[in-house]
């Protein structure tokens, strides 16, 4: 025979009030349906709980060795089921997203602050990533959400929300490039360029636009991160090419930024999820929250 929690909370609320009676009540049970589940209890376990005449009931030794441990055993699961009520209304839980690091540094944080805000037991694991390894943490579920760069294709991802990231040429304030009314394609080509690794999103978008005039990006340098991008772009080895969303073209003085005139020079971000996979409450609220940025950040 199995022992159930109505049969735990009714024997400790018999040693709590000391009466059937008044356990009965306060359990909105009829008093033979206490006394059958207080038997149950004491068949399950082998050994006699109560001993009860018609005037008092008394624990015995036996029961008054296990009030403690049902005690704690009941005190354990409620405070858990209080904590799963918090993590199923998403008050509570951990947010997993991996983002392109232009967006891990700029859309991110407001977005986590405003959730936190909300729900201050919330907590967040950030990865941030070129696009390739954004898609493969989504697939993998090391993470719940994505945000990342290009046109995904993959019968693995559920894509969420898709917006546009316009790309800007960054240089020196004092650069040629700075007077001209606009700057296209064909004004990147004989410039020397920081650019960012092949495979990145950024560096896609930039190869794929020079191909389609038969030429390659004069490289004077590639680097791994955008703040490195920028920095060399200061010291005066070329300019580069960074997301309008990229935090990097706004921190350093003497720098400007400016869109790049040709509609190939947008690149598409995507939120994404792994497809068929049901996301926690928190991660729900948190890619509503996502998704009302991006669509602000456009609009801007």
């Amino acid at each position: 025979m199995e022992i159930t929690l109505r049969q735990i909370r009714a024997f400790l609320a018999i040693v709590q009030l000391r009466s059937f009676t008044r356990a009965a009540a306060m359990l909105h049970l009829s008093q033979p349906a206490l006394t059958v589940q207080i038997r149950n209890l004491e068949a399950a376990l082998g050994v006699r709980l109560l001993d009860r005449d018609n005037r008092a009931v008394e624990v015995t030794r036996v029961g008054l060795e296990l009030v403690p441990v049902l005690q704690r055993t009941i005190g354990d699961l409620d405070a858990a089921l209080v904590d799963l009520r918090e993590i199923g209304a998403g008050r509570r839980g951990t947010v997993r997203v991996a983002a392109l690091p232009s967006f891990a540094a700029s859309l991110l944080p407001d977005v986590i602050v405003t959730c936190r805000r909300a729900n201050p037991a919330l907590a967040f694991v950030v990865r941030d990533a070129i696009a390739s390894q954004v898609v493969a943490m989504v697939r993998s579920e090391d993470v719940d959400l994505g945000i990342t760069g290009g046109v995904v294709a993959d019968a693995e991802l559920d894509v969420l929300h898709e917006t546009t990231d316009q790309l800007c040429l960054v240089f020196q304030e004092a650069h040629p490039i700075g007077r001209k009314r606009r700057i296209g394609l064909r004004d990147l080509v004989d410039l020397p360029l920081v650019l960012t690794n092949p495979g990145t999103s950024v560096r896609d978008v930039i190869d794929a636009a020079l191909m389609t005039i038969g030429r390659t990006p004069t490289v004077a340098c590639e680097v791994t991160y955008m703040m490195s991008a920028v920095a060399m772009v200061r010291a005066g080895l070329g300019v580069t090419v960074l997301p309008r969303s990229a935090r990097e073209t706004r921190v350093e003085r003497g720098i400007r930024a400016r869109a790049i005139d040709d509609p190939a020079f947008a690149r598409p971000v995507v939120l994404v999820k792994k497809k068929g996979r049901t996301l926690p409450p928190a991660s729900l609220a948190f890619r509503d929250a996502c998704i009302a940025a991006m669509r602000r950040a456009l609009r801007s």
